[in-house]
């Protein structure tokens, strides 16, 4: 498995082309080789992003698009990541309540989703969805995770399973990871310390070891870091000692 960055953690540092591409040689000079792109926090190009990452000796290995992206520009979306080489496509939230909701409830989320993975595969992509507590509601007695990962076909929908969220939602990571085997080629890790703060790796409550031993089994390829909010600290510098730690743990 290879540890990664989730630029999100770094996003105000991304307010304009010249500040990305700063952010970007300031993560590979952390030792970062792969990265993953959230939306798009400044005004860039699929052919730029090419470029930049093969300037820092960097891969982005998956991102994040506006929902409205896949329904609307899905041709275009997959165009700009054959660009730069990057397989996964995720959503970053989908926020569903019930079933009867006549505009974006879960019912409408699946059957508007489930054709445009199709289409992702057929192109060579992988479609991820990125959990949040929401998901450990439960919508007609089940949890949603459970429900989605029965609705959505295993063979074109994975799970970027966040380790803080599933905490935050009651769960155990590393029971979701064995549950999701085979459907977690990515993660987002992210610690947990008291007060529900987001923590750098290692420097929170999680038990890392068994999440990642979990996620190993699971058949996850990339660890990508992430803390949302760090919580008044350099975020470049939460991401340098997330690294630490981690090659620390054995992993680079």
């Amino acid at each position: 498995m290879k540890i990664g960055a989730q630029l999100y953690t770094v996003r105000e540092l991304c307010r304009t082309v010249d500040d990305f591409a700063e952010t970007l040689k300031r993560v590979a000079d952390i030792g970062y080789k792969t990265v993953q792109v959230s939306g798009r926090p400044c005004d860039f190009t699929a052919e730029w992003l090419k470029e930049q990452l093969d300037k820092n000796g960097l891969e982005c290995v998956l991102t994040h698009s506006a929902a409205a992206r896949f329904t609307d520009e899905l041709e275009q979306v997959i165009r700009e990541h054959d660009v730069f080489s990057c397989k996964y496509m995720g959503l970053g939230a989908c926020l569903f309540n019930d079933e009867n909701e006549a505009d974006g409830g879960y019912r409408n989320f699946v059957d508007t989703f489930t054709p445009l993975a199709k289409k992702m595969k057929e192109n060579g992509k992988f479609f991820m969805y990125h959990n949040h507590d929401h998901e450990f509601k439960k919508l007609d007695g089940k949890l949603i995770i459970e429900r989605l990962a029965e609705d959505f076909p295993a063979d074109c929908v994975g799970f970027t399973l966040d380790t803080f969220w599933v905490q935050a939602g009651g769960g155990d990571p590393a029971q979701w990871l064995e549950r999701l085997s085979g459907r977690v080629p990515c993660i987002h890790l992210k610690d947990y310390s008291y007060g529900r703060k987001m923590a750098v790796i290692g420097e929170g409550n999680m038990n890392f070891e068994r999440i990642i031993e979990k996620a190993e089994a699971a058949g996850t390829k990339y660890m990508l870091v992430e803390q949302d909010n760090c919580n008044g600290e350099d975020p470049l510098d939460c991401l340098r000692r997330s690294y630490q730690n981690l090659r620390a743990m054995g992993f680079q």
